[in-house]
């Protein structure tokens, strides 16, 4: 594992290398939306539903690292456009689960399609060995995701 707080050229180089490209890569992706009425925080919330099915405004709150009033209000907006339900919870009356519609659900997937569709155009530029490395960086790069 690099260290880089002692200065690994050659490590430094490449984590600012990576955090450049996937900062710009993330930002041309945002572009490829299917919905422009959704900020990328809804999509997020919609697409952290999908993973996980069903959540309380507190966990999708936490999973996506804002404040449970912020979360509340992009719940209701959501709901308001109707991307998601809340039902009661099953254990916590004072509770309600949020998860997505079928609405929401096609909308991620043709989102997905248009996104996975404009990467594979970028893709075609790259020559075989450059393929190679992508196919094989692409599990690492989703663990990072994950970390």
């Amino acid at each position: 594992m690099p260290d880089l707080s002692h200065g690994n050229d050659a490590d430094v180089a490449a984590v600012n290398s990576l955090r450049s490209a996937v900062m710009r890569l993330g930002r041309r992706l945002k572009h490829q939306r299917v919905d422009e009425s959704l900020s990328p925080t809804e999509m997020s919330v919609l697409g952290t539903l999908a993973l996980c099915g069903h959540a309380t405004p507190g966990e999708l709150a936490r999973k996506e690292h804002v404040q449970p009033p912020s979360m509340t209000r992009i719940v209701a907006l959501l709901e308001a456009k109707g991307l998601v339900r809340l039902e009661p919870h099953p254990d916590d009356r004072r509770q309600k689960v949020v998860s997505q519609t079928e609405q929401a659900e096609a909308m991620l997937e043709e989102s997905r399609r248009k996104r996975n569709a404009w990467l594979a155009s970028l893709a075609e530029g790259l020559d075989d060995d450059e393929w190679a490395k992508l196919r094989a960086a692409a599990p690492v790069l989703e663990k990072l995701a994950h970390l």
